[in-house]
């Protein structure tokens, strides 16, 4: 089994030191959705939440999310992001909304903290925009979709297997 990088000899928690890692182009790209009934997708895609356009409170809430990812996530390191995007779609088979975050620097560490976090804040956005309306969406399926760059080189999701220890 792998050693965790965050955690010392001794068993306490860590920020890993990353100084000696070369620079590289790192990219990661994240996925959510949010579960609604068909109404909720409906004036979503309207524009007729009370709250005002979900896309766009969605979208910037997960963009801020990824710049202070490192303020919020203990042991993260702060990165110069240099692209950061969230994207949404409408799913009618959910019914509900997909979000897509993918986060880029180049840097000594990854961005899948960064990705993941957009996401995650743009699904909760989603929600509290609609909630009025809908208490029971749901959110589902956070995860890692591809990462590349650094010394572990490529991750996709579905090419991995799951070992027990």
């Amino acid at each position: 089994m792998a050693k965790l990088s965050h955690l010392a000899e001794t068993g306490q928690a860590q920020m890993v030191d990353v100084s000696e890692k070369p620079a590289t182009d790192r990219i990661a790209r994240a996925e959510g959705s949010v579960v609604m009934r068909r109404e909720t997708l409906d004036l979503a895609l309207a524009g007729n939440a009370k709250k005002g356009d979900v896309f766009a409170a969605a979208r910037i809430a997960g963009l801020m999310a990824a710049k202070k990812t490192a303020e919020l996530i203990p042991l993260c390191h702060p990165l110069a992001l240099t692209k950061a995007t969230v994207d949404i779609q409408a799913d009618p088979a959910l019914p509900g909304l997909r979000v897509v975050a993918e986060a880029k620097v180049s840097g000594q560490t990854g961005v899948e903290m960064e990705a993941l976090t957009a996401v995650s804040v743009a699904c909760l956005t989603i929600y509290d925009m609609l909630k009025a309306v809908d208490r029971a969406m749901r959110i589902e399926g956070i995860a890692l979709v591809e990462k590349s760059g650094g010394k572990s080189g490529t991750f996709r999701r579905g090419d991995e297997r799951h070992e027990r220890p």
